[in-house]
C-alpha cells in the first residue's frame, strides 16, 4: 500500500480529483449507512440531496488528494485571502487557535499556514494519533511530522505541548468537529441537534489568551489549486466553557454554510463518543 501511495503522490490534481470524485460516488453507492448519513446531516442543516450532492465527489476528492499533500515535494498552489487578521495576531504577541471543520481540503489548511508564517512565527502545533493500520500508521509517521509543523500526541503531555507554544506566540490548528472521547466533551447543539463537542479548543483559548481564526481551504474546479479563507470570530469566547463550546458550534456551521458543497456530512457528527480504558490519557484529537 505505500507504493500505491507514493505512486498516487506523484500524480497531478486534475487526474486525482476525477478519481477521487469516482470513488466517492461508488462509496455512496454502495454504503447505504453512509448514504442515509450523509441525507439525514444535510437535511438537519437544512439542505435538500439536491443542494449538497456536489459533497459526494469532493469527499472522494478528499481521499484522492491525500497522498499527493502528504508525500508530494511540493505543496499545489493556495492562494490565501483574509490574512489580515493573521497578521494582527501576531503583531499583537498573541498565539493563535486556528479551528476548521471537516470542510474543503482541511488537511491543506495547516500546511499552507505553515508554509507562510512558521519561519518566522514558529512551528504550527497539531495533535496526532496514530492510525490503527501498521501500513497507514507508518506512513502517517512520516508524513505528519512536516517542516514548520510539529505534531503531538493525543495525551496529556500533547495538550501541555499545545498550551506550551500558545504562551511562546506559536500558533496551533484542531478541527473542533470531532468527536471526542468520553469525559472529554460536552453535548452542545451543531445545525441543531445536540452533538458531543470537545472542550479542549475551548479551553486552550481560555488558559492562554490566544486568538481564534477561522479557517477553510476550498478545493477549486479542475484541479486548479485552493483558496485558504480565514476569519476570526463574530466575538470573543466566553469565559463559561458550555458556551464557549457552543459558539464554536456557531462558528463552524457558518463555516460549512460558506460552502456546504464541500463538507463532509457523512461524518459520524453525532455518534456517541467512545468510551476510554481507565488507564488512557487520550484526549481529542
Amino acid at each position: 500500500m505505500p507504493l500505491i501511495f507514493r505512486f498516487l503522490s506523484l500524480l497531478p490534481l486534475w487526474l486525482l480529483h476525477p478519481l477521487g470524485a469516482a470513488l466517492g460516488w461508488l462509496a455512496f453507492v454502495f454504503s447505504p449507512t453512509y448514504r442515509r448519513r450523509f441525507v439525514e446531516h444535510a437535511r438537519l442543516a437544512g439542505y435538500s440531496f439536491g443542494e449538497v450532492r456536489a459533497a459526494v465527489a469532493h469527499a472522494g476528492r478528499m481521499v484522492a488528494e491525500a497522498p499527493r499533500l502528504w508525500l508530494g515535494q511540493a505543496l499545489p498552489s493556495c492562494e490565501v485571502r483574509g490574512s489580515d487578521c493573521v497578521e494582527q495576531a501576531w503583531s499583537a504577541g498573541r498565539g493563535i487557535v486556528f479551528l476548521t471543520p471537516h470542510l474543503g481540503c482541511f488537511e491543506l489548511s495547516v500546511q499552507e499556514g505553515a508554509r507562510r508564517w512558521a519561519p518566522t512565527h514558529g512551528a504550527f502545533t497539531i495533535l496526532y494519533r496514530p492510525a490503527r493500520q501498521a501500513w497507514l500508521a507508518r506512513v502517517l509517521a512520516q508524513v505528519r511530522q512536516r517542516p514548520g509543523i510539529d505534531a503531538v500526541p493525543t495525551s496529556l503531555q500533547g495538550v501541555r505541548q499545545m498550551i506550551k507554544a500558545l504562551r511562546q506566540g506559536r500558533a496551533v490548528g484542531l478541527l473542533p468537529d470531532q468527536v471526542p472521547p468520553q469525559g472529554q466533551g460536552v453535548w452542545a447543539p451543531f445545525f441543531g441537534r445536540d452533538a458531543y463537542t470537545m472542550t479542549l479548543a475551548a479551553r486552550l483559548v481560555q488558559q492562554t489568551g490566544a486568538t481564534v481564526i477561522l479557517a477553510r481551504c476550498e478545493r477549486l474546479s479542475w484541479g486548479r489549486g485552493y483558496v485558504l479563507h480565514l476569519q476570526g470570530l463574530a466575538e470573543p469566547l466566553s469565559d463559561d466553557l458550555q458556551r464557549a463550546v457552543c459558539q464554536i458550534n456557531e462558528a463552524m456551521e457558518g463555516l460549512i454554510r460558506q460552502c456546504p458543497q464541500q463538507y463532509l456530512w457523512g461524518y459520524g457528527r453525532y455518534k456517541q463518543p467512545r468510551v476510554l480504558a481507565p488507564s488512557g490519557g487520550e484526549v481529542p484529537a
